[in-house]
């Protein structure tokens, strides 16, 4: 939580509500620009800021210590628009600020810019706009915020941002843009918007902070992060007990006016060393692994970033084992040489090792992983043969050949087994440890260079191209390895073959591939098995087929593949969701040293 509003929440919990101005004033024209743009309608959009802050005030002692009050807030704003969206009726003064004067809470009436032709033509220009560019440019030009400032309201990126804007002044005239400056600025709150909340908080009664040695509001998402991880230890409940925590923490009383009310703020300075206490032996005990706390708002887009490139360009298949990828086999000049190398990617060094060749040269093989092997099945060729590698002991053994040739299929492993689909219909089962091969029900829609992927259980077979032919196909079917049985779902977007795909947070990414043979695309596509549905995002930095990819900590690594040239390419590119929070990880006994300076303005 940003140290400054949590200060000014610890005041409010305190019995200072006056402090709550400062919230106010530090993010009135955002909500008020957001409500705008969501409800249309200026009156309303004061009325609703007006709710957002007063709801958010009675709610601050259910507040969570460890999320962000400006996301908090900006939930309660999308939660009250859509509840007035869905209601469809104009609240009035006394619905949200009980027992107020009402003097006090008279707004500017809405009748007396009602029939301006102005106003009425820029509300019809916006709201002719998609929701994504109307809520971006009212935030821009209403509420006055930057695009890093919009971008965390929305929970985005600002690149995103910065695009929306770009795209949605593209759709309007000039004259739209001046008139938009103009009419915002004619509608911006009164003075006495903040005045008129702090005199209503007044009267709400919130519960006090406990007296209890808890988490101070005043640390820092880190300092709550130690703290918790310090109490899973109960030799360690002396450290916060006894109070050493707070006596790091010397601070130093400031009154500040910001905006229309002066309130008091604390200053935090640096924190000295903080160490565990020690055990019998003398040394220093360590905390136990806690898996990280963030928040990641979702929105849509992501970011792309440049990796180190592979030591040999190349098309490929690769396989994610213990947060490390091992690229295998493929062709570095398009169906003329096969290779058998074998690469591994480490992403927290952003390092490549070679490792052991596989036994048997191939492309357009598939791997999958169970109990921490890889299996490398098929091949061109009309090759059926079937090898496991040990990334622990970097070893390759054989295994039984599958029950057909393959090439251009897809595999992926469920509950212990790995099911490989394509070329045609073929659906076959292999079980590992049997190292045995199960005819399964064949796929509605015969394809090759198609991708599959699992959630929850189910495996989703998507897209590819139609055995003979070279456009790509859309289709998406659902299969089901306990019934063996199959399920037509939504189709994507954009058609598309020799692409990759990966499942996060229950979410299918599709990215890149061909619509046609030899002509790569930038697309990415977003699924949600839930609700059926697809969504476009963003285009990927380079467009390129035939490359492979795996997810490690939440981030998708596209690597390989052939660009629009036809040229191999040894490329690694890392894109990081806009939902991205990082996957559970250990905190290796090391903790912060120090703390940064909190800043008061």
């Amino acid at each position: 939580m940003d140290n400054e509003d949590s200060k000014i929440i610890s005041q409010c919990l305190n019995g200072e509500p006056e402090a709550f101005g400062m919230l106010v004033d530090k993010y009135k024209a955002g909500i008020y620009a957001y409500a705008y743009a969501k409800i249309h309608d200026f009156h309303e959009a004061q009325d609703m800021a007006q709710e957002v802050f007063l709801q958010a005030y009675r709610s601050l002692h259910r507040l969570k210590k460890w999320e962000s009050f400006s996301f908090w807030l900006n939930r309660i704003a999308y939660n009250l628009c859509r509840d007035w969206k869905r209601n469809q009726q104009r609240k009035v003064d006394t619905d949200f600020i009980e027992d107020q004067d009402s003097t006090i809470l008279e707004n500017p009436s809405f009748d007396s810019y009602r029939d301006d032709q102005m106003n009425e033509s820029l509300q019809e220009t916006l709201e002719s706009l998609p929701d994504i560019y109307r809520e971006v440019l009212t935030l821009y030009y209403f509420g006055g915020m930057d695009s890093v400032e919009i971008a965390q309201a929305l929970g985005t990126s600002p690149s995103n941002i910065r695009q929306r804007l770009s795209r949605a002044r593209e759709q309007l005239r000039e004259e739209i843009i001046a008139m938009m400056g103009t009419t915002f600025k004619e509608q911006k709150l009164q003075a006495g918007f903040t005045f008129r909340i702090v005199e209503a908080v007044k009267r709400i009664k919130v519960n006090p902070i406990p007296t209890s040695k808890g988490i101070p509001w005043g640390l820092s998402l880190a300092t709550c992060a130690i703290v918790a991880i310090f109490s899973l230890n109960p030799a360690l409940n002396s450290f916060i007990n006894t109070g050493t925590l707070s006596a790091f923490l010397p601070t130093e009383s400031k009154v500040l006016k910001i905006g229309e009310i002066p309130v008091d703020v604390v200053k935090i300075s640096n924190m000295a060393f903080i160490s565990a206490p020690n055990g019998k032996d003398g040394k220093s005990k360590q905390p136990n692994p806690q898996n990280a706390l963030s928040m990641a708002p979702k929105a849509e887009g992501g970011t792309w970033a440049k990796k180190a490139d592979m030591p040999t360009a190349r098309t490929c298949d690769a396989c994610e084992v213990d947060g490390k990828i091992y690229v295998i086999g493929g062709t570095p000049d398009i169906e003329v040489t096969q290779l058998s190398t074998v690469e591994e990617y480490d992403p927290k060094t952003d390092k490549w090792t070679t490792k052991a060749d596989m036994p048997t040269r191939r492309m357009y093989i598939e791997v999958a992983a169970v109990d921490g092997k890889i299996y490398a099945i098929g091949g061109s060729f009309a090759q059926s043969t079937v090898e496991v590698y040990d990334p622990k002991t970097d070893t390759w053994a054989k295994k039984k050949n599958a029950p057909i040739s393959w090439s251009l299929k897809s595999a992926c492993a469920v509950n212990g087994k790995i099911y490989v689909m394509g070329r045609m219909t073929e659906n076959h089962e292999y079980d590992p440890i049997n190292d045995e091969w199960t005819k399964k029900a064949d796929m509605p829609t015969g394809r090759v260079a198609l991708k599959t992927v699992t959630v929850d259980g189910k495996i989703y077979a998507i897209g590819g191209m139609p055995p003979g032919l070279f456009t790509a196909t859309n289709v998406l079917e659902e299969y089901d390895p306990k019934t063996d049985t199959w399920t037509k779902k939504a189709d994507m977007i954009t058609p598309t073959a020799f692409h990759v795909a990966n499942a996060i947070n229950g979410k299918i990414y599709v990215i890149g591939g061909g619509t046609v043979w030899g002509n790569p695309i930038p697309t990415v596509q977003v699924y949600d098995p839930k609700t059926d549905k697809w969504t476009k995002l963003p285009d990927m930095p380079t467009a390129r087929g035939i490359m492979s990819s795996s997810v490690v900590d939440g981030k998708i690594y596209v690597m390989g593949g052939i660009d629009l040239a036809r040229q191999t390419l040894a490329l690694m590119e890392e894109y990081t969701p806009e939902d991205w929070q990082p996957f559970p990880i250990s905190l290796q006994g090391k903790i912060p040293s120090k703390w940064g300076q909190v800043k008061s303005r």
